[in-house]
């Protein structure tokens, strides 16, 4: 039953409003019915012939009839729906970050969304899914740092970066360290076809162990050259055979040697005296990235020893020795780009250690 209809006076002002809304292109198509109903009705039109015209229900127009004439064009905007409480509120978030702080259940590595859920024991665990989303919050990802305690880092540091960015004159600048324990893997390898006619490289799963080999390498700084040989082990008599290698390969020059902080790279001041051409120069403790080396290590596994197969502990050795000699033939020296090496405390940051 349609309620009877109210009379709608429109003052002159709310008239131009109206008519202002119903000449609008941007308009929504709500508000312009709704305009059209109070403007029709203030003309004295029935509440049947005005829903017709405006293609609504009587029901409709009776309704925007009483909430103009009760509360002018405020009543035409929509009242605040409540809607449904949530289940689920800032406290509950709380909780889930407060448990994240506290270690996993025994037997567990790491806490995982149904052990979340289950911790709790009234939250669902497809809201514990997504508040992690919405934080960004990985439970899977690992990141490792390493945080140097060196009390000397900056003099440490100035002193390498120094032979960077400015090397002594006439003298060579040499980065040395050793990769232990090369790994000459034997492993089926060729190209698999899949069903949909896409081809991959791969390998088998399983190989064989033909032997491991130390490589000692130096990296000439200037040229980004490199001197590497091969050894069975890592002691301290394999690394002064490499230097005095090293220092023959460069006669009558002044060295300029950059090592981490390696036990057998230290205490070698008898050598050190009889080789009056050479310094060491140490990288602050745990800072060994600071050894321009380690990227050609880096650069070495990637091109040259990843994915590949050897059946003989000498094919290894080999093979590494090609690829000094192809990558020495278009050496280019790294360039130091980074501004400021600084000593960085994890400010800021959640590290608990359990």
């Amino acid at each position: 039953m349609i309620p009877e209809a109210r009379e709608v006076h429109l003052s002159r002002k709310d008239r131009k409003v109206l008519e202002a809304c119903c000449r609008s292109p941007v308009t929504l198509q709500r508000d312009l019915k709704r305009a059209r109903i109070v403007l029709l009705a203030a003309d004295g039109r029935s509440t049947r012939s005005i829903a017709k015209e405006v293609g609504v229900q009587p029901r409709i127009v009776s309704l925007w009839r009483h909430r103009y004439a009760d509360h002018g064009l405020e009543g035409l905007q929509d009242k605040p729906r409540p809607g449904k409480q949530p289940i689920y509120t800032k406290t509950t978030d709380k909780r889930i970050l407060k448990l994240l702080d506290k270690p996993p259940p025994q037997g567990f590595a790491r806490w995982t969304g149904p052990l979340l859920a289950k911790a709790l024991g009234d939250v669902d665990v497809q809201y514990v899914w997504r508040f992690l989303r919405s934080h960004k919050i990985d439970l899977v990802a690992r990141k490792s740092w390493c945080e140097s305690n060196d009390p000397n880092f900056t003099a440490k540091a100035a002193d390498v970066v120094g032979l960077y960015v400015a090397p002594p004159a006439k003298a060579i600048v040499l980065c040395v360290d050793e990769k232990p324990s090369i790994q000459a893997l034997e492993r089926a390898q060729g190209y698999l076809k899949l069903p949909n006619g896409r081809a991959l490289t791969g390998q088998s799963h399983d190989y064989k162990r033909h032997g491991t080999t130390t490589l000692f390498a130096a990296l000439e700084v200037a040229t980004g050259k490199i001197i590497a040989t091969h050894s069975k082990r890592r002691r301290r008599v394999e690394f002064l055979d490499f230097m005095n290698s090293v220092t023959a390969a460069f006669p009558n020059r002044k060295l300029h040697v950059i090592l981490d902080n390696l036990n057998t790279h230290k205490k070698n001041e008898d050598w050190l005296k009889a080789h009056p051409n050479v310094q060491f120069h140490f990288t602050p403790t745990s800072a060994s990235w600071l050894n321009q080396v380690e990227v050609w290590f880096s650069i070495l596994q990637g091109q040259s020893l990843s994915g590949t197969s050897f059946t003989s502990l000498k094919q290894l050795q080999e093979h590494i020795d090609a690829y000094v000699n192809a990558y020495n033939d278009r050496a280019e020296p790294f360039v130091w780009t980074k501004k400021k090496v600084r000593q960085r405390r994890f400010k800021g940051r959640r590290i608990t250690q359990l």
